[in-house]
Parts: C-alpha cells; structure tokens; sequence
C-alpha cells in the first residue's frame, strides 16, 4: 500500500513583487530611494564579507566587485541629488 503523494505547489513569483515595489518605490522618491537602496545593501554586504563571504550569489560573484557595484550606485544617487539642489 502506498501514501499519497502531496501535491507540489505552485512557483511563487515573490521576487517579481519585491522588484515591483523596489522600481515603484525608485519612481516615487527618485535618486534618494536609489541611494538608500544602494546604502542598505552596501551594508549589508560589508557586513557579510567581514564575516567571511568571499563569493555572492549576485551576477557580479565577487564581494568586492559588489560592494564597488553599490557604492557607485550611491555616488551616482547622492550626484544626482547635490546637482537636483543647485
């Protein structure tokens, strides 16, 4: 005698959401959403590399080449928001 096997669910698309609210949130409040973005996940990566993660999951691979990746997204953000105030 067998048991039933439980039926799989479903794919869950949740990252489409997130990117969703991450791209509205970018419209509504522009270049100071980009750079608080861009500072969360500079640091969260900081930390994650001082506790040893060398290699991300991220395109980019390498720890550092990400923490270069955001902290030029940050720079660009807080350009852009110095030359919005001139």
């Amino acid at each position: 005698m067998t048991e039933p096997q439980e039926k799989a669910q479903p794919y869950d698309p949740l990252r489409l959401c997130v990117y969703a609210t991450v791209a509205l949130l970018a419209w509504l409040l522009g270049p100071w959403a980009v750079l608080g973005f861009a500072a969360l996940g500079f640091a969260g990566y900081w930390r994650a590399r001082r506790a040893g993660l060398s290699r991300s999951k991220c395109f980019l691979r390498d720890t550092r080449l990400v923490l270069a990746y955001l902290g030029l997204i940050g720079a660009a953000a807080l350009a852009a928001i110095v030359v919005g105030f001139l």
